[in-house]
């Protein structure tokens, strides 16, 4: 019945998306306009977690705003319309990512497969639990500087999986790969964040890993954590 309910939403809000979409489409200004209203924070976020630049962020969200009225009449609707702007977004903020680090490219469709080429079969809850570090605003800290790290192709499936909250058919969409190497670079991430945090963990004295250890145990931090990254 939840299972229901929740694509019931999905619907509705896709539905919703199509009806300002088409209203774009004839001229209706105002229409669009919800749509930058609806989608602006969300897609500053993901800009964010990409160029970590908050005016970059802000340009590569604006232009990508720009280009999609641009190009609404390209936009087929045989996928939801967040998906195609996130998509759009993602790729202004690759292109600022390449002015900052003065390098020829960096793609969201790079080639991606697991040690050995073998994928994992499912992926599984990873320790330190995501749902337990983010209780301490010091642990949130050490997991946004971590994930500052990254390749930005592994960030940005974590991102839209795990803080975004997107399905792995709706994160393939958007970056336009299979589900398989969606679920390969999501079990990759969050390897490597294990790894570091672990790293971490072993240099704090006892009395803060007694502390780390009580935030960890209480399981609606990552819900606290995620309403803090979206405000």
């Amino acid at each position: 019945m939840a299972a229901h309910s929740t694509q019931f939403e999905v619907t509705a809000v896709a539905g919703d998306d199509l009806d300002l979409v088409h209203a774009s489409k004839n001229g209706d200004v105002a229409a669009f306009e919800q749509l930058v209203k609806k989608y602006d924070r969300q897609l500053l976020r993901i800009a964010q977690s990409v160029t970590h630049n908050r005016e970059d962020s802000q340009d590569a969200v604006q232009e990508a705003f720009f280009k999609a009225y641009q190009k609404l009449a390209e936009f087929r609707e045989d996928s939801q319309f967040s998906t195609w702007l996130i998509r759009i977004t993602l790729n202004q903020s690759l292109m600022k990512l390449r002015k900052q680090r003065g390098v020829r490219e960096i793609s969201l469709d790079e080639d991606f497969h697991a040690d050995g080429g073998i994928l994992p079969r499912e992926i599984t809850d990873w320790v330190p639990n995501p749902e337990r570090l983010y209780r301490a605003t010091e642990l949130r800290n050490i997991l946004t500087n971590t994930l500052k790290e990254l390749s930005p192709i592994l960030r940005t499936v974590f991102v839209l999986r795990d803080i975004e909250g997107l399905s792995i058919d709706e994160t393939a969409k958007v970056l336009d790969i299979s589900h398989s190497a969606v679920k390969a670079r999501l079990w990759r991430v969050r390897l490597q964040l294990r790894e570091r945090l672990n790293k971490y963990f072993s240099k704090q004295t006892e009395s803060a890993r007694a502390e780390l250890v009580a935030a960890r145990a209480n399981a609606g931090a990552w819900d606290q954590a995620m309403d803090s990254l979206r405000d």
